[in-house]
């Protein structure tokens, strides 16, 4: 069997693939705080605070400012890159009124009605988008 001699070897390929965040456990550790942060908006009271003044209730969080800066911004691929995971960010955008399809379309440089029809026409084509060091 050949491939890859060690676990950062392979997942370092995830990294190639155009447009995919693969949420390892270097970025788990890496968002930690960032989720957290996320969660906690399921209760009332917090998105209650957090809607109130969005600066001071990260500053609550012990989270880089580089990802308090993405959450302020609402940058949620930079989010990604920064150790969040998609559906604990989903939090963030619930809390903001949008809808999943409606926050996601915005990761893709698309409107909602572009995106849904890209979806409904079955996602994106994979051709030509197999590896960053290959130009797509």
């Amino acid at each position: 069997m050949t491939g890859p001699k060690d676990i950062h070897e392979y997942l370092g390929a995830f990294d190639d693939i155009p447009g995919t965040r693969v949420y390892t456990a270097a970025r788990a550790r890496q968002g930690y705080h960032l989720n957290q942060f996320a969660m906690s908006l399921m209760k009332a009271e917090n998105r209650a605070r957090w809607l109130a003044d969005e600066r001071a209730y990260l500053d609550e969080w012990p989270m880089s400012q580089e990802q308090k800066d993405a959450v302020l911004a609402r940058d949620y691929n930079r989010l990604l890159d920064l150790g969040g995971n998609i559906y604990f960010l989903s939090k963030v955008f619930s809390t903001d009124g949008l809808s999943f399809v409606q926050a996601v379309s915005t990761m893709t440089g698309m409107n909602v009605d572009e995106y849904k029809a890209m979806m409904d026409a079955g996602g994106r084509s994979p051709k030509g988008v197999r590896s960053i060091k290959e130009s797509y």
